[in-house]
């Protein structure tokens, strides 16, 4: 890489890593997002090359300014010492259980899960969207002009959500 001329160098995403996820590689960057559970509303992204792994920005996309405490997360993201940080800093700690093949979990474990499931996968449906809208494939080279055109993308889906929230409030009245 570093025997490139300026030229070469210049067609060549240098910031973006690879990652392999459910057997496929994948090259680029990962949108990583905090969602309001009862809007919908993306409240915060982090842009990071591919080979970030989700818990490592898990903590930074909390947001301190949400009035809910409620924090939710998938079986990736469960650790004894990050439940405990999240509780003393004041969150209400929702992430799912994960089990082994030494260890499985149990019935109320599994049912817990279920419970945690339904708030999550409104999260799921922002990204749906942001699919439908064109996806989060962009066509840019380097983090500083991915992250500027996937904050353009969540600024757009949040002003239509937002329009379709305000729709809703005025049907209702």
């Amino acid at each position: 890489m570093t025997t490139w001329k300026a030229h070469k160098r210049a067609q060549k995403d240098v910031d973006a890593k690879w990652t392999k996820k459910h057997g496929k590689n994948h090259f680029g960057y990962k949108l990583h997002a905090s969602v309001d559970k009862r809007y919908k509303v993306i409240r915060k992204i982090i842009i990071t090359n591919a080979a970030v792994a989700d818990t490592t920005v898990f903590e930074d996309l909390l947001d301190a300014n949400n009035t809910s405490r409620d924090v939710y997360a998938d079986r990736g993201y469960p650790s004894a010492q990050r439940e405990v940080d999240l509780k003393q800093a004041g969150w209400r700690v929702h992430i799912q259980r994960k089990g082994t093949a030494a260890k499985v979990i149990s019935a109320t474990q599994k049912k817990r899960n279920r419970r945690i499931a339904t708030p999550r996968a409104r999260v799921e449906h922002v990204f749906g969207a942001l699919a439908q809208m064109g996806g989060k494939l962009v066509r840019c080279m380097g983090i500083v002009r991915t992250t500027f055109t996937l904050n353009l993308k969540a600024a757009s889906y949040n002003l239509k959500r937002m329009v379709f929230l305000k729709e809703q409030s005025r049907a209702a009245s």
